[in-house]
């Protein structure tokens, strides 16, 4: 199937959610045709808004309003973008940047930049090869890739086509016995950590996503959830019905998880250190792209707080908003010890494949180096808060 015909059937009724097993077993009604992939090359985009204006005109309406959309007023998923631009940086002049250097250790290993793709379900609504192109686009940059639980390929499939560590974000089911089963097969398959994530036990009201909802095209399910009988969030006008995810739940976790694990989704400082001792590796600080509790700050806000309550004992990543290089030495500089990015590389994989992926990652490398040199930082070290205006 190519690219134009996929995109033709990735639209409909239905959202991830009340209708994720219903999505994976019903056919998909006919729909419209796609609109033609834009002229632009690759090499013409030179910022990610650039790469973002390109997918939108490939990308179906309901697509894009899944991917670009957030909660509600979806205030906190433009505030996650404007609090970096309030953040002013200060240059340090005539400093040795002759041996300018990106490249960091997370957990143990040496990634090329502290850039990680952050987990991004249903991405075979973006590009028939869905998160097989991610994976290919990760592994020619260098970067590290999460996968998501709601990815429409599986884990073993992803691991077959990775050159560079896959990391695996879970969602807890409400059967513990299947997250325990999942949790064990990632781990077999050779995943190098898990994401929990700990903010979401039910969606937030998506209405954009909904005034446009999407349904998946058919063949396409989501085979981390084999044997799941119940959507792991349901909400209606009439019910809602969360998934309950406790801090005993977590030490449960640990207590069978061989790789490092990270709590994905903490806002709360206090939250940082209760993690910590129920056994995290690490800390994300997040606000699920704003796609769950609307008017949350922005994660920049939250992200010094969070490092102060860590004071350093595991590494501290954030994502949320980060559209150039300058946001990653803001978010460097505050104490985090990488980013994450989403909606950027998603954008990406629409506009060219596994391709582009590389390519905005490509991007955002190119702008961290430069940033790096007119800052006068010449190693990812030797950013702190000195290089932030007061």
């Amino acid at each position: 199937m190519n690219r134009k015909t996929f995109l033709t059937t990735a639209i409909g009724a239905g959202a991830l959610g009340a209708h994720v097993l219903k999505a994976a077993t019903e056919d998909t009604p006919s729909a419209p045709a796609a609109k033609p992939p834009p002229a632009a090359r690759l090499s013409d985009l030179l910022c990610l808004d650039d790469v973002e204006a390109v997918a939108r005109n490939v990308m179906l309406p309901s697509a894009y309003a899944y991917v670009a959309g957030g909660a509600a007023d979806e205030i906190t998923l433009r505030w996650n973008r404007e609090k970096y631009r309030e953040i002013r940086l200060l240059p340090q002049a005539l400093r040795d940047i002759s041996a300018l250097d990106c490249s960091t250790t997370i957990l143990g290993k040496k990634m090329s930049t502290p850039i990680i793709l952050a987990p991004t379900g249903v991405q075979a609504l973006t590009h028939p090869e869905a998160e097989l192109a991610t994976a290919r686009g990760a592994g020619a940059f260098g970067a590290t890739m999460v996968l998501s639980s709601g990815s429409n390929k599986s884990i073993e499939e992803v691991m077959a086509v990775a050159s560079h560590p896959v990391w695996f974000q879970l969602y807890v089911f409400r059967d513990r016995g299947l997250s325990r089963e999942l949790v064990e097969r990632v781990q077999a398959a050779g995943a190098q950590a898990l994401c929990v994530t700990v903010d979401s036990p039910l969606d937030g009201a998506r209405n954009r996503q909904m005034r446009t909802p999407y349904e998946l095209p058919p063949g396409v399910g989501f085979p981390h959830y084999a044997g799941l009988r119940d959507a792991y969030t349901i909400q209606t006008l009439d019910t809602v019905r969360p998934a309950n995810l406790l801090w005993r739940d977590i030490e449960w976790l640990r207590s069978f998880t061989k790789v490092p694990m990270l709590l994905k989704g903490v806002m709360n400082p206090a939250d940082a250190g209760t993690g910590l001792k129920a056994g995290a590796d690490g800390i994300i600080v997040s606000n699920h792209g704003g796609r769950c509790l609307d008017t949350l700050p922005a994660t920049i806000e939250v992200l010094p707080r969070v490092v102060e309550a860590v004071a350093g004992r595991v590494p501290v990543i954030v994502d949320g908003g980060i559209r150039r290089g300058t946001d990653i030495v803001k978010a460097l500089a505050l104490g985090a010890s990488a980013v994450q990015i989403g909606r950027p590389y998603v954008y990406g994989l629409a506009s060219g494949g596994a391709d582009g992926v590389t390519h905005v990652l490509k991007i955002l490398r190119q702008e961290l180096l430069m940033a790096m040199s007119l800052l006068g930082c010449p190693t990812i070290a030797s950013i702190d808060r000195t290089v932030l205006w007061k």
